[in-house]
């Protein structure tokens, strides 16, 4: 858990206003801050990105 000095901040990096970071609930405040979650790199998708962008073979 982060401190209030340190989420004020963190919401004047996020360009919140005071009077917004004060009326945000937990739940909001955990949502806008939350680190993303990267997409899963699924193996259809690898397949399809192997066939897009082949390797090419250098002559010996």
């Amino acid at each position: 858990m982060t401190s209030w000095p340190e989420a004020l901040r963190l919401a004047v990096r996020l360009n919140i206003a005071p009077q917004a970071f004060w009326r945000l609930s937990l739940r909001e405040w955990r949502m806008l801050t939350a680190a993303p979650v990267a997409p899963v790199l699924t193996r259809p998708c690898l397949d399809a990105l192997i066939a897009r962008f082949p390797d090419k073979e250098t002559p010996p």
